[in-house]
């Protein structure tokens, strides 16, 4: 058990049968009245974030999470099989739990998983990945009723949009959290 003051950013907390993790976090101090924490909480599992108030010093139940870096080693049916970098051993993760990370991730790419209980909550990857593009269609010359965009496939499989001078065979830059095209990369 904790109390409210030891409430941090990334935080897991354990509040009817359920694991949040905290966003956001404020000590209010009002001129009147006690003092209380204002916290905006993500449930681990589906994802819904919430805003949620404690009073200052109230005991909460705080969850023990650890963080790993993992090796993505290959795709096993509907499942991802990982390696722990530091003891080498494999854990295989269900598809709903890698969720949209799977778009990004080729083999040996590097990602954090956070484990509760032996039990793996959610996947982190970097904020950034470097992709090639594996297919997209010329730019055409002065158009711009896109936007100046067009659809680019990744080696992943995934989809996005890049600018009309990107062509096959591109590397480029991609926000894992948002699938933004990012820029491209010169090597």
């Amino acid at each position: 058990m904790a109390t409210t003051n030891d409430i941090k950013n990334g935080t897991v907390l354990n509040l009817d049968g359920n694991l949040w993790s905290v966003i956001e976090f404020q000590h209010v101090k009002p001129g009147k009245g006690g003092a209380f924490v204002r916290t905006k909480l993500r449930n681990v599992t589906s994802g819904k974030v919430v805003d949620k108030t404690f009073n200052a010093g109230a005991k909460v139940d705080t969850a023990t999470v650890d963080r790993s870096e993992y090796q993505y080693l290959y795709k096993d049916g509907d499942d991802f099989v990982f390696m722990d970098n530091s003891t080498y051993d494999q854990l295989t993760i269900p598809a709903a739990v890698v969720g949209d990370a799977e778009n990004f991730m080729l083999e040996n790419t590097n990602a954090v998983i956070a484990l509760h209980d032996g039990s793996p909550l959610y996947i982190e990857l970097p904020p950034s990945v470097i992709l090639e593009i594996t297919y997209t269609e010329p730019g055409l010359q002065g158009d711009r009723s896109t936007g100046g965009t067009k659809p680019a496939t990744l080696e992943t499989g995934y989809q996005i949009q890049v600018p009309l001078f990107i062509e096959n065979n591109t590397r480029v830059k991609v926000d894992t959290r948002t699938g933004d095209y990012l820029g491209r990369v010169t090597e």
